[in-house]
């Protein structure tokens, strides 16, 4: 008698079949839109598209659960996603191979949908991207499926093998030229296909990471800054084990952004516009911009959604165009009161036009530590706001400055439930020792950063051990207000179980609040505290 189709072939060759197809399509995918100018991946796009739909509470928790990695792990959740529905079109396939072959455009069709609103693909480049590995990956279903029906049809040597149950196929997925009939040209098909899959996906990513950019940004010639920086004072870094350093190395520095996958933007073909409320609206090429000279300035950058405690904030030296000398060629409104950075992917950050008069050094930067900015900082340009968090400033990759007011506009997370003003937060965190840390009686240097960017700079940092009053720790040399500073308060550890608090004083004279509050709207607050075991 003849069997259901579901039944006669199994599921574990058919699932098996889906996963590899949709493997091949996503590698065919990636391939082509690395070949293709303007083609959009398709794993990315969806990705893009769904950074923009997360609510903020489910982007807290992906970054509070994976810290720097959200990104890879939403990489990865879409792959799983894309192979477990390929596996349910695998056994849908053995069935109706037609419907399984829909799902597949309709996966495609997402794709497509997802780059139309990613400014920085091509619709009709990433259509022609989507529609090959669609297609590929139709045709390698039907190959596995068919090899599939082989292997199953093969002589089963299983003592309690049942030779009396047919198997069903469609009619347009029993035959496959080429095909042999045991389960070692299943097993051969299926791995030599991964292969296939896994070349074209890295090719792809090889290419798309290319484009010129890592040539253009190594053969940029950094302008000689007009206004250089003073180096660290001797005392800035108290040189501490276990303590961040006082310069944040570049490969170290906190990245936090929108990106799913960094934008590559040709040094030689980007351009900054200046819109909006102003006199004269600018068109500026990087040569442009940089000869209206550069300056450098020491600062200290922050993210809203660092934790009480927590490591998204990194020190740099930064080098660029003063904001203020572009919008003074621009010839700014003065109703203007709101300044929108946009990012050559999309991304909008505004903060108010006083920001770019009131003395701090907000920069267009060209530079970081030394160097052209990394690629993943924003290279070729990218702003840099002293005092304010990034959500609302610190826009990379920037391609436009438009002048508008605070009530016309809202950046990308303000809709999102963020503040519209950003101002940083006056913290302190404790870097040595570690929570849960077991360290000899006797003393102990307790230390870390302490900082307060948007008022003037840190003044104290005082130390509470258990509930004994506060202690004040010895500060690192400043070197300006917009900087962290580095602190240590030397204990005399009795042998216990101890809790150990920090909290900083600002020099408008105000004390962080040890009131606990999460990183939204506007960034957390509260003393950050940890606990440590004093042995013998």
């Amino acid at each position: 008698m003849a069997a259901h189709p579901a039944v006669g072939l199994g599921r574990r060759r058919p699932a098996a079949a889906g996963v590899v197809a949709a493997a091949l399509a996503l590698g065919v995918g990636e391939l082509v839109a690395g070949l293709l100018p303007g083609a959009g991946s398709p794993v990315v796009s969806v990705g893009n598209a769904v950074i923009d739909a997360v609510p903020a509470p489910v982007k807290d928790l992906a970054i509070s659960i994976f810290g720097l990695a959200d990104k890879i792990a939403l990489v990865v959740g879409i792959v799983l996603f894309a192979a477990a529905f390929g596996a349910l079109l695998g056994v849908v396939g053995a069935r109706r191979f037609a419907a399984a072959a829909a799902g597949f455009v309709a996966f495609g069709a997402i794709g497509v949908a997802a780059a139309g609103s990613d400014p920085q693909t091509s619709l009709v480049a990433t259509a022609v991207a989507v529609t090959v590995a669609v297609a590929i990956g139709v045709l390698g279903l039907r190959r596995l499926l068919a090899a599939a029906r082989a292997a199953r049809m093969a002589p089963d040597v299983r003592p309690d093998a049942r030779p009396d149950v047919a198997i069903a196929m469609p009619d347009d997925a029993t035959s496959a030229p080429g095909v042999s009939g045991d389960r070692r040209a299943f097993l051969r098909l299926t791995g030599g296909l991964v292969a296939v899959a896994a070349a074209s996906a890295a090719g792809g990513r090889w290419l798309s990471q290319q484009a010129g950019v890592a040539a253009s940004r190594a053969a940029l010639v950094l302008p000689q800054p007009v206004r250089r920086a003073d180096a660290p004072p001797a005392g800035a870094d108290l040189g501490i084990d276990g303590v961040v350093p006082f310069v944040t190395p570049n490969e170290r520095f906190y990245r936090i952004d929108t990106a799913l996958v960094v934008p590559r933007v040709d040094v030689d073909s980007w351009r900054l516009q200046v819109t909006g409320m102003v006199d004269r609206p600018l068109e500026l090429t990087f040569d442009e911009l940089a000869a209206m000279g550069t300056e450098e300035h020491w600062t200290t950058l922050c993210c809203v959604s660092n934790e009480v405690g927590g490591g998204l904030i990194g020190n740099a030296l930064w080098s660029g165009v003063p904001l203020r000398r572009v919008l003074e060629r621009a010839g700014t409104d003065a109703a203007a009161s709101q300044i929108v950075g946009r990012s050559v992917d999309g991304f909008t950050a505004g903060f108010p036009t006083s920001a770019a008069y009131d003395g701090r050094a907000a920069l267009l930067a060209v530079a970081m530590n030394g160097e052209p900015l990394p690629v993943e900082h924003g290279f070729p340009v990218r702003l840099v706001v002293p005092g304010l968090y990034g959500y609302v400033s610190a826009t990379k990759w920037l391609s436009q400055l438009e002048l508008t007011t605070l009530d016309a506009f809202d950046g990308y997370w303000i809709p999102r439930g963020w503040s519209k003003r950003g101002p940083i937060k006056t913290q302190s965190r404790i870097d040595v020792p570690a929570t849960g840390a077991r360290v000899a009686a006797g003393r102990t240097p307790v230390a870390g950063v302490a900082w307060a960017q948007a008022s003037g700079g840190v003044r104290a940092v005082e130390v509470q051990i258990d509930e004994q009053p506060w202690a004040e720790a010895r500060l690192g040399t400043a070197l300006n207000d917009d900087t962290w500073r580095q602190w240590v308060y030397e204990w005399e550890a009795p042998p216990g179980h101890h809790v150990v608090r920090v909290r900083a004083t600002d020099n408008e004279g105000t004390t962080q609040t040890g009131r606990r509050r999460p990183v939204a709207p506007d960034g957390a607050t509260g003393w950050h505290e940890i606990r440590v075991e004093v042995e013998r």
